[in-house]
This record gives structure tokens, sequence and C-alpha cells, in this order.
């Protein structure tokens, strides 16, 4: 069987790492697909959700809020500043911190408030979108 290995690592800890089939993720200009033996790439990626098809069948899913993809035809590596696994992700805290970003931007009195309070709900809707597709595949 032909496999990639893939590396995703936050600035706290590594998240993942192992062989893989295939990887699903969130490339700057639209989602990737990365199978074994692909071109060699570098990239940012946006927030959003990585799927990882494991060697042995399973799947893997993790959360990114925003980072850099580097793929070689045999490496997978994925810095992210936060990556979290779909069965950490909490619904209750993601829909709380969207509401306080929320009445963040609302409160926004200057154009660099309004820019981090408009990131941090892009980055918590995309957290909330990848709660929903782990929830829809278990």
């Amino acid at each position: 069987m032909n496999t990639i290995h893939v590396d995703v690592v936050s600035a706290e800890e590594s998240i993942f790492s192992g062989e893989a089939r295939f990887v699903a993720l969130p490339g700057e200009a639209g989602e990737l697909g990365v199978y074994p033996q692909h071109t060699p790439l570098i990239t940012r990626i946006k927030p959003g959700s990585v799927r990882i098809e494991k060697a042995d069948g399973g799947e893997e899913f993790v959360f990114v809020a925003s980072g850099i993809l580097e793929i070689q035809p045999d490496c997978v590596t994925v810095l992210s500043d936060t990556a979290i696994r779909g069965k950490d992700l909490d619904d209750e805290k993601a829909n709380a911190a969207r509401l306080a970003a929320q009445e963040a931007l609302k409160n926004a009195n200057s154009e660099i408030d309004l820019a981090r309070a408009q990131s941090e709900l892009a980055v918590l809707a995309a957290q909330i979108a990848a709660l929903r597709k782990y929830r829809q595949k278990r």
C-alpha cells in the first residue's frame, strides 16, 4: 500500500504523526487533496479542518486556525499556530467564544479592533464548521 507520512504540529505540541493514504485540508486558494507522491508544494492554509485517511483505514480530523503547509512526495507537514484534534473540539466553548467575538465586533473602536474581531470571528466560524463536520462523521 502506498502511503505518505503526515505531521500536524501546533505551537504547543505535535497533534498527529503517522502514515496516511490521503490528506484533505483548506489551502489558501481552496481545498487541497494530497496523495502519496504529490508534487512538492509550500502554501498557506486557511482556518478549517484537516482530514487524514490513515493507513489502517481510520480517519483523523484536526481543526487548524491557519498556518503553513509543506508537501514533499513522501511527507506532508502542517504547521499551525492553533491545532485541535476533532475529538477535543468543544461546541459550548466555541459558541461562547463566537458570541464574545461578535460582541467585540460591535464594540470595536478602531480599524485594528475591527480587523482583530473579524479575524477571530472567521476562525471561530471555521472551528464550529469543523466541529459539525467531525460530528457528522462519527
